[in-house]
C-alpha cells in the first residue's frame, strides 16, 4: 500500500501539531517547581518528534526532487555539533551562569531565524521572482528582529560574564542616540523598499547590517543589573523571529513554537520589570547600577552597624521558634544551597519552624532561586513567594539573610532612591536579623542597604558556603 504525497504531507503536519501541543503542555507544567522537570522533558520530546518528522519529510519529499547528500551532511553535522555543544553546556554550566547561557541560546536562535529569511530571499532574487507582500513583510521582520537579537544577546551574555570588551557597567556609545536613529531609519527605508515589491539583495543586507549594529547600540548602554530583564526581552524577540521564519517557510510548527516563546518571554519581561518597579522602556534607556563590586565603609548605610560572632548567631537561630531564610545571589555564587539546606535540617531537628523567602528576582531570573534550592532537595513547601511570606516576618524570631542585598533594602519604601517603589522582602519587620555577607559591598543598584544599620541587624561577615557550614557546626555544638 502506497501513501500519496498529499497524504504523507498531511501526516507530517499532524505530527508537527502533536509536537506543538507538547510545547504548550510542557509550558503549562513549568508553572510549578514540582512539575517543571517533566514539563521540560515533554517539550524536548515534542521538539524531537518534530525534528524526526521533518527529517522523514525531507527524505520522502525532498524540495529539489532528489536526495541531496551535501545538504544532508550539513544538517547532520549541525545536529551533532549543535546538539553536542548544547548537551555539554547544559550539563556543565553552573546555576549562576544560566542567564548568560540562555542569552547565548537566544543569539543562536535569533541568528538562525535571520539566516533562514536571508536564504529564502536570496532564492527569490536568483529566480527573479518577487514574493508577495505577506512573505516580504515576514522576511524583513525576521531579518530585523533576528539580527537585533543576535548581537544584543551576545553583548548581554558578555556583560553577565564580565568580559573586558563588554563590561557590566553601562557603556555610552559616542553619538549613540544619533547613531541609533540613523540605524532605525536605514532599517525602515530598506523595509519599505522591499515591501513595495522590489527585489534587491544589497538593500536587504543593508537592513541586516543596520539591525546588527542596533543590537549593539541598544544593549551596551544598559547596566549589568538589568541584563536579566534584557535577556528575557531578547528571548521574546527570538521567539518572534522564529515565528516570522515560520511564515517565511510556511511551517506551522515554527509559527506556534515561536509565538509561545515570544509571548512567554514578553510576560516574563513584564514580571521582572514589575518586580523592580520599573518600566521596560526605562530599563532599555539604560544606565542603572554598576554591578556588585562597589564597597563602602562599614558605616555607609546611614548609621553604625553591629557585627555578631558565629556563636552568637548560632544561639539566636537554635533557640528561635520561627526562622525565615532569605537567599540571594551571594548564596548562588557561593554554591551554598546544600549548606543552607543542612542548616535548615539541623534547626528543624531542634523544633524550629524554617521557611525560605523568595523574591521574584532572587538570583538572576524568576524561578532561578527555586531551581537552585530544589537542586539541594529543599522541600517545595518551604519555598514561599514574596507576597505569601511578607506577612510572616512580623512573627518571625530571626530572619537570616544570605547574600541578598537590594531586595531587602527598606529605602525602597521611600521616594528619591534608585530602588524606590521596588517590592521588597519585609526583613526589617523580623524581631532579629542576621545578614551573612562577605563584605559591606553594595548591590547592583549601587546604594547602601539601610537594613544593615538597623539596631536589630547583626552582620555576620563570611563566605556563604563556609559561613553556613560554620553555623551548622556551631548549632550542633549547643
Amino acid at each position: 500500500m502506497t501513501v500519496s504525497a498529499t497524504t504523507f504531507d498531511q501526516i507530517v503536519r499532524l505530527v508537527w501539531l502533536g509536537g506543538a501541543t507538547a510545547f504548550v503542555l510542557g509550558l503549562v507544567q513549568m508553572n510549578s517547581p514540582a512539575t517543571a522537570r517533566n514539563g521540560n522533558l515533554l517539550s524536548a520530546g515534542g521538539m524531537a518528534m518534530a525534528i524526526a518528522a521533518s527529517a522523514v519529510w525531507l527524505l520522502v519529499l525532498p524540495p529539489s526532487g532528489a536526495f541531496n547528500p551535501v545538504g544532508w551532511a550539513v544538517i547532520l553535522l549541525g545536529i551533532v555539533v549543535g546538539g553536542g555543544y548544547g548537551l555539554y553546556s547544559a550539563r556543565t554550566v553552573k546555576m549562576t551562569a544560566i542567564p548568560q547561557l540562555v542569552s547565548l541560546f537566544n543569539a543562536v536562535g535569533g541568528g538562525a531565524a535571520a539566516l533562514i529569511a536571508i536564504s529564502e530571499y536570496m532564492g527569490h532574487v536568483s529566480a527573479g521572482a518577487a514574493p508577495g507582500l505577506q512573505d516580504n513583510m515576514a522576511t524583513v521582520l525576521d531579518v530585523v528582529i533576528g539580527s537585533v537579537t543576535f548581537t544584543g544577546s551576545l553583548i548581554a551574555s558578555g556583560k553577565l560574564m564580565g568580559l573586558r570588551i563588554t563590561p557590566s557597567k553601562p557603556v555610552r556609545v559616542p553619538g549613540g542616540q544619533a547613531l541609533t536613529g540613523l540605524l532605525t531609519a536605514v532599517a525602515i527605508v530598506g523595509a519599505l523598499y522591499i515591501w513595495f515589491g522590489n527585489l534587491s539583495l544589497p538593500v536587504l543586507l543593508a537592513v541586516v547590517v543596520a539591525a546588527l549594529l542596533f543590537g549593539v547600540t541598544m544593549t551596551l548602554p544598559i547596566g549589568g543589573a538589568d541584563m536579566p530583564v534584557v535577556i528575557s526581552l531578547l528571548n521574546s524577540f527570538t521567539g518572534t523571529a522564529v515565528a516570522m521564519a515560520g511564515f517565511v517557510l510556511n511551517n506551522p510548527l515554527l509559527i506556534i513554537a515561536g509565538a509561545l516563546v515570544g509571548a512567554s518571554g514578553a510576560i516574563l519581561t513584564k514580571l521582572m520589570a514589575d518586580a523592580m518597579n520599573r518600566s521596560v522602556l526605562n530599563i532599555m534607556v539604560g544606565g542603572f547600577g554598576g554591578g556588585e563590586n562597589a564597597v563602602v565603609a562599614v558605616g555607609g548605610a546611614g548609621g553604625s552597624v553591629r557585627e555578631v560572632s558565629m556563636d552568637d548567631a548560632a544561639i539566636q537561630l537554635a533557640y528561635a521558634s520561627e526562622v525565615i531564610i532569605v537567599p540571594g545571589y551571594g548564596l548562588a555564587v557561593a554554591q551554598a544551597q546544600h549548606a543552607v539546606r543542612e542548616l535548615a535540617e539541623v534547626l528543624e531537628a531542634r523544633g524550629v519552624d524554617v521557611k525560605y523567602a523568595i523574591h521574584p528576582v532572587a538570583g538572576r531570573m524568576p524561578g532561578h532561586m527555586n531551581v537552585l534550592l530544589a537542586e539541594a532537595n529543599v522541600p517545595y513547601t518551604q519555598l514561599r513567594e514574596m507576597e505569601d511570606i511578607n506577612p510572616e516576618f512580623d512573627r518571625c524570631d530571626v530572619a537570616l539573610v544570605v547574600g541578598a542585598n537590594d531586595v531587602t533594602n527598606p529605602a525602597a519604601r521611600r521616594p528619591g532612591s534608585p530602588v524606590s517603589g521596588m517590592p521588597i522582602l519585609d526583613v526589617d519587620h523580623a524581631k532579629n536579623i542576621i545578614v551573612m555577607k562577605r563584605s559591606m559591598g553594595r548591590g547592583y543598584a549601587g546604594i547602601d542597604n539601610e537594613l544593615y544599620a538597623n539596631p536589630k541587624t547583626g552582620m555576620l561577615f563570611a563566605d556563604a558556603k563556609a559561613g553556613l557550614a560554620e553555623l551548622v557546626a556551631a548549632v550542633k555544638s549547643l
